[in-house]
């Protein structure tokens, strides 16, 4: 944990947390941030074993932290995970909703009619789903972040199906902001390329991640503290006044005047 993440405040105090695909990565850093902010987090993946190790993660840095199995793609299990989270806490304060798939870096007419399903059902319409069965256990003045993509601004050709659905986030931020107001505020943010496990075909070649710094403003990737800390101003009560917004998170890499 580095100084900067020592120096944080406790504006979630009392408040309950479900963050989607969050044993690793973009996910776990706004976990770890809400939870050391003061949330119980309730974290979330596929594998039962990464949920246990994140949830022993957070456990040794103080955070009440609960783990549910959740393909968010299966019904059963996103309504489950609501389900139990509501059965431990009685309530939901904040909805993160992370998870994401690219599984093609072919160009979008190329595509299989499969693989154009998974990643609109995976990293839009479960997005959807989701809310729709936590929407009535939401708090007032609740918060809802959806995490979307600096590739969402200009999709690049190695990955322009995937930045297409992280457009769509952008799109659906803005609708749901105004279906959900005044009770639900709804923002989202932009990561810029961070080193992750999800990243890796990337910021694992020497080559490509220096092109990508130079792309950037500030000269260096972004990092998982980075999104915790911008996903924790959006879903805090320090946002009061702001929803149907996307932050950008990438280093003042260009994504729109």
């Amino acid at each position: 944990m580095n100084n900067k993440m020592t120096k944080i405040g406790k504006r979630f105090v009392g408040k309950v947390a479900i963050i989607t695909a969050s044993t690793q990565g973009i996910g776990f850093g706004i976990a770890l941030r809400l939870g050391l902010e003061g949330a119980s987090v309730v974290i979330s993946s596929r594998k039962q074993n990464n949920v246990d190790d994140a949830v022993e993660k957070l456990k040794v840095q103080g955070i009440d932290a609960f783990g549910v199995v959740c393909h968010v793609s299966n019904a059963q299990q996103r309504k489950n995970l609501i389900d139990q989270t509501v059965q431990k806490y009685g309530k939901i304060d904040v909805v993160v909703s992370n998870a994401a798939v690219n599984p093609t870096v072919d160009n979008i007419l190329d595509t299989k009619e499969s693989v154009l399903d998974k990643l609109w059902e995976i990293n839009v319409k479960a997005s959807i789903l989701l809310l729709k069965d936590a929407s009535p256990y939401l708090t007032e003045g609740s918060s809802v972040v959806f995490v979307s993509s600096i590739a969402a601004f200009g999709p690049q050709a190695s990955m322009a199906m995937y930045g297409v659905t992280k457009t769509a986030l952008l799109g659906l931020t803005k609708a749901l902001a105004v279906e959900m107001a005044p009770k639900t505020r709804v923002n989202g943010i932009a990561p810029g390329f961070v080193p992750t496990h999800f990243a890796d075909f990337i910021t694992n070649n020497d080559t490509v991640r220096k092109a990508i710094e130079e792309r950037t403003v500030l000269n260096r990737l972004g990092s998982t503290d980075d999104m915790g800390a911008a996903a924790a101003f959006l879903a805090s009560d320090d946002a009061a006044y702001i929803t149907g917004e996307t932050l950008v998170v990438a280093g003042g890499m260009p994504s729109r005047l």
